[in-house]
């Protein structure tokens, strides 16, 4: 899934306008908030993150730990994918 990921993100890097400015990245923390109404998620590092407006919330609720790769663009951080990490 990372390599089909990297290829996209690649490949996007060439096309899009916006690539010198964002970054892709993960990180691997614990859900501290979720809101569905803003698409919205607070980690426990303290940082929020958009989701997109598609996203499924099942299973997702504070205390879960997840591993989130996401793009920062303009300062914001939008979520690509999430995955929740197995007890």
């Amino acid at each position: 899934m990372r390599f089909v990921m990297a290829v996209l993100l690649g490949t996007a890097s060439f096309l899009s306008p916006l690539s010198a400015f964002a970054g892709s990245n993960d990180v691997e923390a614990t859900i501290r908030s979720l809101n569905a109404d803003q698409l919205t998620m607070t980690l426990d590092d303290g940082k929020t993150y958009l989701l997109p407006q598609e996203f499924n919330f099942e299973g997702l609720e504070s205390g879960v730990k997840v591993i989130v790769f996401f793009t920062e663009v303009d300062g914001k951080r939008i979520v690509d994918d999430l995955q929740v990490v197995g007890e």
